[in-house]
């Protein structure tokens, strides 16, 4: 899995935007950032999910978060590499596809340059 690109997450990644470096440029002294507990939670849900889609069991996504962790995105500090290398698994297994996910982000970053 670790061997496949996926282009948004590149994109992402190449952005730089890492929450030590926000943090620091916002002023903010919180550890982890906001969206910490929602990753969190997310990883607890797809835990139990139980549908017709590929969702990788608790192993399976430990194991897929840590390989992924440290090769394709061993550039990317925790908790940062964690979310990307979920997004990459959900995304190589077909679970959500990679405009999808571009266009969501992009409604994100939107409401996020608003304020």
């Amino acid at each position: 899995m670790s061997d496949t690109q996926i282009a948004v997450l590149s994109d992402i990644v190449a952005r730089d935007h890492v929450w030590p470096r926000m943090a620091a440029k916002h002023g903010v002294t919180n550890p982890l950032p906001p969206w910490k507990s929602s990753l969190d939670a997310l990883c607890d849900v797809l835990d139990r999910a139980s549908c017709d889609a590929d969702i990788p069991d608790f192993s399976q996504r430990r194991n897929e978060e840590d390989d992924l962790s440290a090769s394709t995105y061993a550039d990317l500090p925790y908790p940062e590499n964690q979310l990307v290398a979920l997004a990459h698994s959900l995304i190589a297994r077909g679970v959500i596809d990679e405009a999808e996910l571009r266009q969501r982000l992009a409604v994100v970053r939107e409401r996020l340059e608003m304020h």
